[in-house]
This record gives structure tokens, sequence and C-alpha cells, in this order.
């Protein structure tokens, strides 16, 4: 083959590579958010979680900016009816009421996330179970709600702890923790109802939704029962909201089943040694032609990849997960165009 015909050859190649990663990367067209009337993702700061004094992020890494950070949650929550500056444990730990009041009454977005207890209701927590959170390795699809309103969030933690001291038989083979018969004395949060979330954000700040699945690359009857019944209580709610999830095939549902809902594909630069070849593919956003999402979230490290540049320059609005500090929002600030946070009070742009 003459060099003139191998250099056509390669620069045909790497045009229908280009041109397959352009489409397969490719968000919503304007002209699908304008018959649908889809709104944009709000312009905020959206707090992680809830604006929080135990939980995701609190670690030493990050102690020097986050005792600021914990002394305003704690300061937003008491505003807003929870807790008083003399407790001792936290007031406002992640994903609680009083953590999604406290971002409302600072003024923050918020991002949070839906899952299904034992008997089918939707609750506002993050983990597949209830360990980090609460001391008590039992998961949530295997709890009641009733259970879950008897177990604290963060029982015996100081504010600021980033994880929760295991219960008694919490290690044990298998673990010895039951639910107590009765609710404990004092002030404590538990895990909330979404129903009870959307209560008392009503509209003060947009949320961001993320539908959360244990594995990604499953789904079963639970899963459609968890979007039919988020997506029920979202469509009887007045307040500004986005939905998101690792699944693309949560975020594909929302475009079968409401197409007039601004959706966005969560994602991060996973490799294939350490997360395989699935979750590999996932992280260069390669399933969005499932379900053409409107913004990408992806890991804040990220947001120099080419995947992350190329789905912005075609439309999608890129939010950043999860900025800690100052230092990591300057490194990422130019590649996104909206962040969540935690960890750090973000200076008012």
């Amino acid at each position: 083959m003459s060099s003139s015909k191998l250099f056509r050859n390669v620069i045909i190649g790497g045009t229908v590579a280009a041109g397959t990663a352009a489409w397969a990367l490719a968000p919503r067209s304007f002209n699908d958010k304008r018959r649908n009337f889809v709104p944009s993702v709000p312009d905020a700061w959206y707090a992680h979680r809830g604006l929080h004094d135990a939980g995701s992020g609190l670690t030493h890494r990050y102690a020097a900016e986050s005792g600021d950070y914990v002394a305003l949650a704690r300061r937003m929550a008491e505003k807003a009816g929870y807790g008083s500056a003399n407790e001792a444990g936290p007031i406002a730990p992640e994903n609680s009421l009083a953590s999604f009041a406290a971002a409302c009454e600072a003024g923050y977005g918020i991002e949070l996330d839906l899952q299904l207890t034992l008997d089918g209701q939707v609750v506002v927590v993050h983990d597949p179970d209830l360990k980090r959170v609460a001391g008590d390795p039992r998961r949530i699809e295997d709890l009641t709600y009733g259970e879950l309103t008897r177990i604290p969030l963060f029982p015996t933690a100081r504010p600021g702890d980033a994880v929760a001291e295991p219960l008694p038989g919490a290690e044990e083979v298998p673990p010895l923790v039951t639910t107590p018969s009765a609710a404990p004395d004092g002030y404590y949060q538990h895990v909330p109802l979404f129903s009870d979330v959307l209560a008392v954000v009503n509209g003060r700040v947009p949320l961001i939704v993320e539908y959360k699945f244990d594995d990604n690359a499953h789904w079963d009857g639970r899963c459609d029962e968890l979007m039919d019944k988020g997506a029920a209580l979202l469509a009887q709610y007045e307040g500004p909201y986005v939905i998101e999830s690792f699944n693309p095939r949560a975020v594909e549902w929302y475009k079968v089943n409401h197409p007039e809902v601004n959706r966005g594909q969560l994602s991060w630069p996973a490799t294939i040694k350490e997360d395989g070849v699935a979750e590999w593919a996932a992280g260069l956003l390669v399933f969005d032609w499932m379900s053409r999402p409107d913004f990408v979230a992806y890991d804040w490290v990220g947001g120099s990849s080419p995947q992350v540049r190329l789905a912005r320059a075609m439309g999608a609005t890129a939010v950043s997960w999860t900025v800690r500090s100052r230092d990591e929002l300057a490194q990422c600030d130019a590649y996104f165009d909206r962040h969540i946070f935690e960890a750090f009070v973000p200076d008012e742009r």
C-alpha cells in the first residue's frame, strides 16, 4: 500500500471513529428540549446530601476548611428549628431533614439519593446499608421505614465526624444488631421519607435527585418500582428539580416516560483494571446514546477528559461531583457549569 493510500485510510478511519464517538456521547437535541419544554439545570451551588455536620467528605484531608462548613451547617439547621448549639452530637447529619433544611436556609441547592425500603417506601439515603452513617451493617432493602425511624444517624458521633462508630454486635459474623423497639430519647435524625424531604424543601431551592442502585448493570422489578414511585412524588412537587443516575437505564426510563424532565448521566473516569470493562465504558460516556442526557454529572477530577469536554461542546451541561475544597474547585472550575460541593463554604460568584 502506498503512503498516500495509507494516509487516506487513516484519515477515513479516524473520521469514522470520531463520528461514532460523537454520536454515542451526544446529549438530547435542542429541538427535543424545545418540544418538551425542558428547563435548564438551575444555576446554584448544590450541597452534597444537604448541608451537613456529620458524614460524607468530613475527613482529616479537608479539615483546614471543613470546620467553617460544619459550623455553618449547625447554624443553619438551628435557624430552621433543628437541634441547638448545645447538642454534643451532630444535629444535621448527611441526608437528613435537618441537613436539607440547613441547605435551604443557606440558599444552596441540594443533591440527594433515593432508595426503596423493605416495605416499598422511597427514602433518602446514599449507601446500600447503614454501617457508615449509623454503625448498623443492615441493608436499607432489608429494613422497613418504621424501623429506620428508630435508628439514629451518627448516634455517638461528634460534629464533623465522617463515619459512625459501629454499634455493639455490628462487627460480629453474622451481625447481632437489632432494631430498638422504641425511638431513642432526646434529639436525633433518621433516614427520611422522600415525601417529607420534599415538604421541608417546598420549592425553596433546586434539587438534583439521584436514583440509587446497588448494581448499575442490573435491572429488576424493584428498580422499576423505585422509578415509578420516585417520579410520582416528583410529579406532585412544584419546586425545581432535575434527576440523575449512574444507571443508564434509569436515565433512559425518564427519556421514555417523562421527556419533560431534565435528566443527567452520572459517571467518573473508571479504569478497566480496577473497575472492569462495563464501568470503564460508562466512564467514557458511551452509553449516553441510550438516554441522551441533558447534563453530565462527572467526578471533578475528570472534568478535563475528552469525553466530558466533547459532551459539553455538544450542548450538555457539565456538573461536578463532589468538590471538597477551594483548591479542588480551582482545578476543575473551568470544565464545569455547576458544582456539587461539601466540606467547604464556597465563595459567592
